[in-house]
């Protein structure tokens, strides 16, 4: 997907068919059907660290292609403002992260600009934050004002038998198989977020692939 003058890749993994929709059914369907080109304001995503919203928003432009564009906010605070230039330009703008540059009065200014741009051209704008709009720490009220206009999605975290099926499809999209009881022994011997258990994933994937071994328990006893 090509990025504007951002110098971003999107995550191989991040697509639709590797986030198990548990308790966000929703939520997906919607963002299918917004990547898929239905005419929509867009929406807001929120919840807390490793619920998927990153996942989400990079699933969009993966699906949207280059209709789209991934913004991750807290990456590129750094870089300023000047980066939202011309982004109503696609049909669909991901802004990840927003809450990390709200109360800057200057990315919150051209956050408004980009708002007024995204909305006049009848463009779709996706946003995720740790919280919801209301919550959300922004100063400028004609920004709140623009904001509050998403609707607004609270992402579900899953619990520890959606973990399972969460960790196993994503081991499928990797060419894995990963049975129950290897899955659920990783979830006893790893932190319980999904980004750490990823991870451990990734680890396992690479470590197999090199021992040309099966994520058995005993495999996984002698990686960890």
């Amino acid at each position: 997907m090509s990025q504007l003058a951002l110098p971003l890749r999107l995550a191989d993994h991040a697509v639709f068919g590797s986030f198990l929709d548990s308790g966000n059914e929703t939520l997906v369907a919607t963002l299918v059907e917004l990547a898929e080109g239905q005419r929509t304001q867009g929406c807001w995503l929120w919840g807390q660290q490793a619920t998927g919203k990153t996942h989400l928003l990079q699933a969009v432009c993966d699906r949207a292609g280059d209709r789209a564009v991934y913004v991750p906010l807290r990456m590129l605070a750094g870089a300023g403002p000047a980066l939202l230039e011309g982004l109503e330009s696609r049909e669909v703008i991901c802004l990840d992260d927003l809450d990390s540059v709200a109360g800057d009065d200057d990315w919150e200014a051209a956050l408004f600009e980009l708002c007024n741009r995204i909305f006049d051209a009848d463009r779709c704008l996706v946003v995720s934050a740790m919280m919801s709009p209301r919550e959300c720490p922004v100063s400028l009220p004609d920004l709140q004002s623009r904001l509050a206009r998403l609707p607004a999605f609270h992402v579900q975290a899953l619990d520890d038998s959606a973990r399972v099926r969460a960790l196993q499809l994503r081991a499928r999209h990797r060419g894995l198989e990963l049975p129950d009881d290897t899955a659920n022994y990783l979830l006893k011997r790893s932190r319980r977020d999904m980004a750490s258990l990823y991870g451990l994933l990734d680890k396992l994937d690479a470590e197999a692939l090199r021992a040309k071994r099966r994520l058995t328990i005993p495999f996984v006893k002698e990686v960890l």
